[in-house]
């Protein structure tokens, strides 16, 4: 079994393999949240989109449809009644415009929603957060060893004993 940077489990690590390791992982946290951030932005992106398509379907319809239904509705209605032509035109311009309205609402739901996502500021408020952890977080205590001078005339001696 080993750690996460490929040494031994419980085995005592050098400062520098700690802090190659600790710097591994914060570089890999900051990958993920920047993928996050963009995971959440195409999420956003794609709710404007279908927003704006709503809206741009919504006014073709009532532009393109307006003319080709007005007439059809309008004698569709005066041959199943005998009201007025004129009455029959107005009411096909009222369905036109309920359809219309319909398709409007539709796009003011989705234009909320992309709104209301916050992802990217989110996750910028999650990255300040871990730098702030990061930067107020002290070293465990390290029991004292005695400096690197105070040993080498041991380990002078230590040398020249074995290679007499």
């Amino acid at each position: 079994m080993s750690a996460p940077d490929g040494g031994p489990v419980g085995a005592e690590r050098s400062i520098g393999q700690l802090f190659a390791s600790a710097t591994t992982e914060m570089s890999a946290l900051v990958h993920d949240e920047i993928a996050l951030a963009k995971a959440q932005l195409k999420q956003d992106v794609k709710r404007g989109a279908t927003s704006g398509g709503a809206f741009t379907v919504a006014g073709a319809v009532l532009v393109f449809s307006l003319p080709m239904l007005n007439f059809a509705l309008a004698y569709g209605i005066r041959t199943w009644s005998d009201w007025n032509l004129a009455i029959c035109f107005l009411l096909s311009f009222a369905a036109n415009v309920l359809v219309a309205v319909v398709l409007a609402l539709i796009g003011v739901v989705f234009a909320k929603k992309a709104k209301k996502g916050q992802g990217p500021q989110k996750v910028a408020a999650s990255m300040k957060e871990t730098a702030n952890v990061l930067q107020k977080a002290k070293p465990h205590p390290r029991p004292q060893t005695p400096a690197l001078e105070d040993r080498a005339p041991a380990a002078i001696e230590a040398v020249g004993r074995s290679s007499s």
